[in-house]
């Protein structure tokens, strides 16, 4: 079975609510309860928020196993750094974690960014996702801590960081 990837449109929205779903409330709701995953996934992963952040200039990249979507992440550039992309999701099936996919995933990010004159790669997670670990096993470092208020609820980061070279 061979992996491969290609840049999402509108057409794969389906797709990377599947993922999304799949991976958002086992990963949130231990974390921040039940409300709050449930009102931000139907802020962030709705249709219409969807074709909005692809519209606004986030690049989706989907990634498969033969036929089937296994992850998908998103980047864009950040307007207020020079040489910046914010690596914005990334979600992998749960059934898939731990198998070396989301190494690959980030890793063409990064070549993607890269042609794209990036020197930087920023992300946030959550200061209480295990994930936290992932990406400083594939080289982010922590820079800062970051409140974000999303409706009601706030989220709780670190923003990490990753030096290309």
């Amino acid at each position: 079975m061979e992996l491969s990837y290609r840049i999402a449109t509108h057409k794969d929205i389906k797709a990377i609510r599947e993922i999304a779903n799949k991976t958002w409330f086992v990963t949130y709701e231990p974390i921040l309860g039940k409300e709050q995953p449930k009102f931000m996934f139907d802020e962030i992963y709705s249709e219409t928020s969807l074709a909005k952040q692809m519209n606004e200039g986030q690049t989706f990249i989907l990634q498969f196993l033969s036929e089937d979507v296994l992850a998908f992440a998103s980047y864009s550039l950040k307007e207020d750094e020079e040489y910046t992309y914010k690596l914005n999701k990334l979600y992998l099936n749960p059934d898939f974690q731990g198998g070396g996919y989301g190494k690959k995933l980030i890793a063409v990010v990064e070549e993607n960014v890269r042609k794209l004159g990036a020197k930087k790669i920023d992300l946030n997670v959550n200061r209480y996702n295990k994930a936290r670990f992932f990406y400083e096993k594939v080289g982010f470092e922590i820079i800062k801590e970051e409140d974000i208020a999303i409706g009601e609820y706030w989220m709780n980061d670190f923003v990490m960081r990753k030096v290309l070279l």
